[in-house]
């Protein structure tokens, strides 16, 4: 993550400023520009959405965003994926999915890039975790390792190729290992 000069702004600042490409978080009154996604990140991120909403949107379970903004409990973050349970998406006036997420994602995920810190991205899973979420995932694709933080509980640590990743209980059909995840890094021959 690449940080600002050390001048503080409020969150009500920082949400009147023009957004950034990559987006810019709001961190303890600091902004912090993400790093740009490199080809590992998008794809795992492209595979993630697209297997999560494969199992939870038809039966309007859950949907999955790609780099959607929340803003809540004095940050706005932007989680590599955000995967809100249906119920708790926010929608404008006319029952269409909201611009504007004031609120926690149920799941959050995130993707280290070689040049992000692990403390910055776990803090950001702790901070959803710490208001509401029930479950973040820290995805290192050069180790093909992820950290699985299970709300209220202790993180589990999962590299061995069959482990199966656990999901929040919302989620429960969906069925993914380590070795399928970081399979979708495979270009050519077989997964």
């Amino acid at each position: 993550m690449v940080q600002t000069p050390e001048k503080t702004v409020t969150l009500d600042e920082f949400l009147n400023l023009p957004e950034t490409k990559p987006a810019s978080e709001y961190i303890n009154g600091h902004i912090i520009q993400k790093p740009m996604p490199q080809g590992k990140h998008s794809k795992l991120q492209g595979e993630i959405v697209t297997t999560i909403n494969a199992v939870v949107e038809d039966h309007r379970i859950a949907l999955a965003f790609p780099e959607l903004r929340c803003t809540f409990g004095g940050r706005s973050i932007v989680p590599d994926v955000a995967v809100f349970a249906w119920g708790r998406i926010p929608v404008d006036e006319n029952g269409d999915v909201a611009n504007v997420f004031l609120t926690y994602p149920d799941w959050t995920i995130e993707i280290l890039s070689p040049e992000q810190r692990p403390t910055k991205v776990t803090s950001n899973i702790l901070h959803c975790l710490n208001h509401g979420s029930q479950m973040g995932w820290l995805l290192d694709p050069d180790e093909k390792s992820v950290l699985v933080y299970p709300e209220g509980q202790q993180p589990q640590f999962f590299e061995a190729p069959e482990s199966e990743l656990p999901a929040p209980d919302f989620a429960a059909d969906l069925r993914l290992t380590v070795a399928e995840v970081f399979g979708w890094l495979q270009v050519g021959g077989d997964r």
